[in-house]
């Protein structure tokens, strides 16, 4: 075997301990910030969720800028009213570049990658195409539900924060959101499947899309059920939760479950608001690596 002088080799150690020292200042420097984007909220009642989902992002990320967005024009108009202003996706990212971040989280609140999510991306795109050289990564947080993982995590929060209160035999009807023509169907479906594994008695329906209240309607009936929990599969209990599914109008989910001879038991608490549901979007943003600059 060829003999190494060792000075030449004490000579290379330091030649690429000195680079890897030079190194170290150009990656620490890289600076993070984070762009939340939700539909948003003018609900005054409803802003506890995304406030405590500000708070947990502030506390994983203490270094790092968090900018909101909605997407929703009319909240932002209703908010501007009140003299609160919340930016669109463009707005947010302006912001973060007056910041001077390197490197931008952007962590969709949504609960599926439905329209909204899409019309984000499209926003997403769109602005980085007009300043390629604004950032030198923008990583892209997918929405809460996306794996069995995240299922099962959701799950667990949303089981527990009735748990306690609920008793044996009383079930648990979640209200999501959907959309008319059918995105986030199968997503929904794989989240009620997950839940009525974990809980025969839980069960989930959608204001829009293929599986409304008829749809858990005979389950409601064919149960020995006399209570019936609701509770909105939303991030916010904004104006669905308090209208659609414990207002007094006929056609509220309290309602029409009064109808059946049963007892509503409503719980106006957004998804946002549970720990469990906050650390599968604070882990979304994380383990993304779906850098949106990538060529």
């Amino acid at each position: 075997m060829r003999h190494i002088p060792t000075t030449s080799l004490r000579s290379g150690l330091l030649a690429l301990l000195l680079s890897l020292c030079l190194a170290l200042p150009a990656l620490a420097a890289q600076k993070e910030g984070l762009l939340l984007v939700a539909f948003g909220t003018s609900v005054p009642e409803a802003q506890p969720a995304l406030t405590a989902i500000d708070q947990e992002f502030r506390a994983a990320f203490p270094h790092s800028p968090v900018v909101w967005a909605y997407t929703s024009s009319i909240i932002r108009a209703k908010l501007e009213k009140k003299g609160v202003h919340i930016g669109d996706v463009n707005a947010g990212l302006e912001e973060l570049a007056r910041h001077k971040v390197d490197v931008v989280r952007v962590q969709s609140l949504h609960v599926v990658a439905g329209e909204e999510f899409s019309e984000m991306e499209r926003l997403l795109v769109s602005w980085l195409a007009r300043h390629p050289d604004s950032f030198k990564a923008v990583y892209l947080g997918r929405p809460l539900l996306e794996s069995r993982q995240d299922a099962g995590e959701v799950c667990r929060a949303v089981l527990a924060a009735t748990a306690g209160k609920r008793q044996p035999g009383e079930a648990l009807l979640l209200m999501g959101h959907g959309q008319s023509h059918g995105r986030g169907d199968m997503v929904i479906e794989g989240m009620r499947a997950v839940l009525a594994d974990a809980d025969p008695l839980a069960m989930l329906a959608t204001v829009e899309g293929s599986r409304g209240f008829d749809q858990v309607r005979a389950a409601l009936t064919s149960g020995r059920a006399s209570v019936v929990w609701l509770q909105p599969f939303m991030v916010v209990a904004g104006d669905h939760a308090r209208n659609d599914l414990a207002g007094d109008e006929p056609d509220s989910w309290a309602s029409q479950v009064r109808t059946l001879g049963l007892t509503p038991r409503p719980v106006l608490t957004g998804l946002g608001e549970l720990p469990g549901v906050r650390a599968v979007f604070v882990r979304h943003a994380r383990d993304s690596q779906d850098d949106l600059l990538k060529r």
